[in-house]
């Protein structure tokens, strides 16, 4: 058998340790894509468009969906990036917490401290202090947000406003607010206030429905706090006996008997309290002086004399 020479190219071996330069090159590349990183999400994450418009009014229409929005975000160039916009309302609520209404933009934001004033609601935009009186009705309330909301519909407001359900209160709206957006708040305010005294309303022989219109009865005819459980008392006095309830704030309780089918304005909480729990006495008639001081009477001939004495 013939011997061949052994080659001098023996191959390295597979498992020795990598020389320095390996290290160099990979220690740089890492170094590398840490600052590219950075760089990047500085850029998309952090800073702000060069050309944010500062003291810019976003406004967000209704239907408009979240892709619909970052269009116009990036058209309007506050935001570089609609991909990292939608990223972070999803991550902040998703799209279904868009709030609508106008957005003011003071200076310049990242992309996602604009993400989280959207889904948060908000707005900065200067509000608008309204104070509603106990006992307004919708047209009183439409007249008086009329000449504080410039986007403020009043025939809407009246053709969808639930008389009664409005709490008198006082609110503060922004600038740019709605007739939807006045309906929404005081209707909420009405449920947040009147929730409280569900169990009484429960536990009485009366109707929710029956205790709104009787409330609103009472704060109209009612001069004070004082005032109110005795006439309430005396108008479910009146109704117990089958009589007329002859209020002067609703001259339909002289034509028919029973509580008119509507509340009449919108009560404050006292008056649906007076209502809930009214005070318990044998009167049947009451009147107010010119001083605005009550007078009560059991009978027709008693009131008849209340009325000779104090309405001279």
């Amino acid at each position: 058998m013939e011997n061949f020479p052994l080659s001098n190219n023996i191959p390295p071996d597979l498992t020795e340790s990598p020389g320095p330069d390996f290290f160099k090159r990979t220690v740089f590349f890492y170094m590398l894509g840490i600052i590219l990183f950075l760089i990047f999400g500085w850029y998309f994450l952090i800073s702000a468009p060069n050309n944010f418009p500062e003291g810019a009014i976003v406004s967000i229409e209704k239907g408009e969906n979240l892709k619909g929005l970052s269009f116009n975000l990036k058209e309007q160039h506050l935001i570089r990036s609609r991909i990292f916009f939608e990223a972070f309302v999803i991550l902040y609520g998703g799209e279904k917490h868009i709030a609508l209404g106008d957005y003011w933009f003071k200076n310049k934001l990242s992309v996602i401290d604009v993400a989280e004033r959207i889904v948060k609601k908000d707005r900065q935009l200067a509000s608008i202090k309204i104070t509603i009186p106990e006992g307004y009705d919708l047209a009183q309330i439409a007249e008086l947000a009329s000449l504080k909301l410039k986007n403020f519909n009043a025939k809407n407001f009246l053709a969808k406003g639930q008389e009664g359900y409005l709490f008198p209160d006082t609110y503060f709206f922004f600038s740019t607010d709605t007739e939807h957006d006045v309906l929404k708040i005081m209707s909420e305010n009405f449920e947040k206030k009147i929730k409280p005294l569900q169990n009484k309303i429960a536990s009485s022989s009366k109707l929710e429905n029956e205790i709104i219109v009787m409330a609103s009865l009472v704060e109209r005819e009612a001069k004070g706090d004082t005032d109110r459980g005795y006439i309430s008392g005396i108008l479910w006095n009146r109704l117990a006996k089958g009589m007329p309830l002859q209020v002067d704030a609703n001259p339909e309780t002289y034509k028919m008997k029973g509580l008119p089918a509507n509340p009449i304005c919108n009560p404050g909480i006292e008056a649906i309290r007076a209502s809930i729990s009214p005070v318990g006495s044998s009167y049947l008639y009451y009147l107010h002086d010119k001083n605005g001081t009550i007078h009560f009477a059991r009978t027709f001939e008693e009131h008849k004399i209340n009325k000779a004495k104090y309405l001279k």
